[in-house]
Parts: structure tokens; C-alpha cells; sequence
């Protein structure tokens, strides 16, 4: 039997399950890799928004991540809502003390339905000490004109985004994810190789994408914890979540979740 490979998420919680944790966790485990999280805020939200969050100590998450590591070495780490300085100085040294270890930045920055989650400094301190760190960061549209203080409103801004996140601010590789410009959820997958490559999926029209963001990452974490070359992981993911998206579960009040086994259902069908 091959060894099963071990994914890590260091993000916030969603009670209802759509996004944050509880969604990366689903997807991890739907890619049949095992999953593995520390937490750094509980959240307070639902469909229709963020109601109060708590942060916990930062000598608490410190605790957690290193009960992973001594114990069970992950092949992959992603982070997703990581709210304070402080919280991004501990995951800094953290991540950079690793060796041959995927690091997916997800840099979430506001909820589905625009209520933000990170102050102003707190996004430019994520810009200036994790973005670096990441072997791929998966900005969605309003994410990248603020990690890049741009307008993107067409595919050329895309392109243009995409290279300056690379080469101003550090990380190996970026996918900005263009579901909220009009036409085809069109993303723009770029890295140290220089070649841009498009990756195209047919519109849902549907309110329900409630964490696709976290669900994205999630996905390409844990093909790159199972050594997929990582233009192959981004493929896997987007069609992960197109079909999470397509199949969506109706739930919810409001910006509803996604369905995590669509694509399981998806593959068995075929």
C-alpha cells in the first residue's frame, strides 16, 4: 500500500462548514490526502456574513503547528485567513525553517459577501512576509489589485498583475482567479518558467461559491503534496472546484457553500 501523503491548513473556521477549515479538510479528504489543521481564529460567520471573530494567542497556534511537525511531518502547507502581524511573523519563521515543503498562500482578505477580515497593514504585512515565502499564492481579482495596488479589469491586467506579484514580491508561482470579471471564470496561471497559460471553465450561474477560494488552494495543496507537477495541481484544482461550483448544494441563507463530493461524482460517472 503507498503511503498516504499529509496535507496541512493553518486558517480560520467556518461553523457552517463552507469555508475556512471545515471547507479544506472536506477537500483534502475528497483528494484522499490526510488532512491536518492549526487553527489561528475561530469565526463567527455564516452565508450571509461575519458576525465577530476570536483570535487565539499566538503562543497557542505555536503550540499546534509544532505538535504537527514533531509528530507528522506534512508534504504540503497552505494557509488561508491568517489575521494579525503577529500571526504571519510566527508563520514566517515557521515556513521558512522547512525543507521541500509546498507552501500554498491563499491570502484571504474578506468574505463572500465583502466583509472585511484583515486591516489595511495587516494585508501589507501579509504582502511582505508570506506572499515571499509561497511556492504558489491564488489571489482572486480584488486580492491581486490589492496585494499589487492595481485596477484589473481584463485579461491583459491579469497577465500584468501576475508578473509583478512574481517579480516584486517573491513567491515562485501565482494563479489569480478571475471569476469575478464578466464572461468565462477565466484564471491566469503564471511563474519563474515566464509562460502565462489561461485556464478557462464554463460560467455557473449560481450565488452558492461560498469558500471556492478556500477550496481552490485546498485542492492544489494536496496534489502538490502528493508531488504532482504544480501546473498539473492548478488544472486538478480548477476542475475540483468548477464542479463543486456547477453541482452546488443550495443551501443557505445567503452566498451558500459549494459541493465538495461533486467532483468525486463527477469522475465515478464517467
Amino acid at each position: 500500500m503507498t503511503p498516504i501523503k499529509h496535507a496541512l491548513t493553518i486558517a480560520g473556521t467556518d461553523p457552517t462548514g463552507g469555508a475556512g477549515i471545515q471547507a479544506d479538510l472536506k477537500t483534502f479528504q475528497e483528494l484522499h490526502v490526510y488532512g491536518m489543521s492549526v487553527l489561528t481564529s475561530i469565526v463567527a460567520q455564516n452565508t450571509m456574513g461575519v458576525k465577530d471573530i476570536h483570535h487565539l494567542p499566538i503562543d497557542f497556534i505555536e503550540l499546534q503547528l509544532q505538535s504537527v511537525i514533531e509528530d507528522i511531518y506534512p508534504h504540503a502547507i497552505k494557509t488561508g485567513m491568517i489575521a494579525q502581524k503577529e500571526m504571519m511573523a510566527l508563520l514566517a519563521t515557521k515556513l521558512g525553517s522547512l525543507q521541500n515543503v509546498p507552501y500554498i498562500c491563499d491570502p484571504v482578505m474578506m468574505a463572500k459577501n465583502g466583509d472585511p477580515l484583515l486591516e489595511k497593514d495587516v494585508r501589507s504585512f501579509l504582502r511582505d512576509t508570506l506572499v515571499p515565502l509561497a511556492t504558489i499564492v491564488t489571489p482572486n481579482i480584488a486580492e491581486a489589485e490589492d496585494l499589487i495596488d492595481m485596477k484589473i479589469d481584463t485579461l491583459e491586467d491579469m497577465k500584468k498583475a501576475a508578473e509583478r506579484i512574481i517579480h516584486e514580491l517573491g513567491a515562485k508561482y501565482v494563479v489569480i482567479k478571475g471569476g469575478s470579471l464578466n464572461g468565462e471564470a477565466t484564471d491566469v496561471f503564471y511563474g519563474k518558467s515566464r509562460e502565462f497559460h489561461i485556464l478557462d471553465a464554463p460560467r455557473t450561474d449560481t450565488k452558492h461559491t461560498h469558500g471556492t477560494g478556500c477550496t481552490f488552494s485546498a485542492a492544489i495543496t494536496s496534489e502538490l503534496a502528493k508531488g504532482i507537477p504544480i501546473f498539473e495541481a492548478v488544472k486538478k484544482a480548477k476542475q475540483f472546484t468548477a464542479a463543486a461550483i456547477a453541482h452546488s448544494l443550495n443551501i443557505g441563507h445567503g452566498y451558500g457553500p459549494t459541493n465538495h463530493w461533486a467532483y468525486r461524482l463527477n469522475a465515478s460517472s464517467n
